[in-house]
């Protein structure tokens, strides 16, 4: 078990890292502004998923094999990089179709947040590079991850709920008109966009 002091360094280095804006952080902002709370928390649950899954690699060891791997962090970003053009471009269409598009099922919403974070390099990086500097090699270190990743996902948790009542208060105070929901979307759109692309040009970096 990590020492109180441990525990509390961590969860501020945590809070620091989670609070960035960067591809989870993007959908789910996006998804509340788009489609309001209860897409919101989707979303977020999403990010959260794909985030306990990097926690059980990084405890089992996959995680570490991985960032040692140049070429395996390499197909995560370009993976992520594309996913999130895909979602860019998906985003486009759906504004530019003559139609109100139907909102996106939530099912659908928790999917996509779950696969923007599965392949989010910067997770494996988190629990390979930067976690170790808070265990205690004398102790055993399954359950310490476990503590560590228990702690993360509870600070990032939080850092979400904040973003998507923010987001979604905003979205139903300026969000009633086509016309600004048209301009969120194409916002949201190209910020994917971008964003997919800053990650495939510079190579892996902190979201």
């Amino acid at each position: 078990m990590p020492a109180p002091t441990t525990l509390l360094l961590f969860s501020l280095a945590t809070f620091l890292l989670t609070v960035t804006p960067g591809p989870g952080v993007l959908y789910v902002t996006a998804r509340s502004l788009s489609q309001g709370r209860r897409a919101g928390f989707a979303s977020m649950f999403g990010i959260e998923a794909g985030e306990v899954v990097w926690m059980v690699a990084a405890a089992t060891g996959v995680a570490a094999l991985l960032s040692a791997s140049a070429q395996a962090l390499d197909v995560l970003r370009i993976a992520g990089a594309a996913y999130l053009v895909y979602l860019g471009i998906q985003r486009w269409r759906e504004i530019e179709r003559p139609a109100t598009p139907a909102p996106a099922r939530l099912g659908r919403v928790f999917v996509q947040g779950f696969a923007t974070q599965l392949v989010n390099p910067k997770v494996a990086v988190f629990f390979v590079a930067f976690s170790p500097q808070f265990l205690n090699p004398s102790e055993p270190i399954a359950p310490q991850v476990a503590v560590l990743g228990a702690v993360y996902i509870a600070v990032a948790i939080v850092v979400d709920i904040t973003y998507v009542l923010t987001t979604s208060a905003l979205s139903a105070r300026f969000m009633r008109s086509a016309k600004a929901q048209r301009r969120s979307g194409r916002i949201a759109a190209g910020t994917y966009v971008a964003l997919g692309v800053a990650a495939l040009a510079s190579g892996i970096k902190r979201p």
